[in-house]
């Protein structure tokens, strides 16, 4: 396994996703910011959750790019077209189960059973994360789909 590949790439493709995702709540075709999403879980600081967020994310990022990493060098190799397909499988998981789980998980989310509290105010993502707008999965999709293919694209398998 190429240890150094996978921290840059890891590292740069977690950065384009996020980029793509914060562009998308930009552009209006999304509410959902998943790294305040994570930061709210550890603080009720509008700004430290944004912050601490993105570190999560990063994490994040580079833990599943391991994943990635992993089912490459399985297969012996790599390829934009098997990242993107990947990608594909991981923004569909993100959003059907991910998403569907995050209300249990998060200390400040409302869930769609019950309403919010006065702990409870982030909006539950429901399926496929309608409830951030008709366009959300669109986002999440691909730009889980230019992770994957920055990931097959530039790790190459030793």
């Amino acid at each position: 396994m190429n240890w150094g590949a996978w921290l840059l790439w890891g590292f740069v493709g977690t950065v384009v996703l996020t980029t793509i995702m914060s562009g998308s709540q930009g552009m209006r075709l999304t509410r959902m910011n998943l790294p305040y999403m994570l930061g709210t879980m550890f603080t009720p600081s509008r700004d430290r959750a944004k912050a601490l967020g993105f570190g999560i994310h990063l994490v994040n990022g580079w833990i599943f790019a391991l994943m990635y990493v992993a089912a490459f060098t399985l297969w012996g190799r790599s390829g934009w077209w098997l990242g993107t397909l990947i990608g594909l499988v991981h923004g569909l998981f993100v959003l059907t189960v991910g998403m569907r789980l995050m209300p249990g998980m998060h200390p400040r989310m409302a869930s769609e059973d019950h309403g919010p509290t006065v702990v409870r105010q982030l909006e539950p993502p429901g399926f496929l994360a309608l409830n951030y707008g008709v366009q959300t999965p669109i986002s999440v999709i691909g730009a889980h789909m230019l992770y994957g293919a920055i990931l097959g694209a530039f790790y190459i398998v030793r």
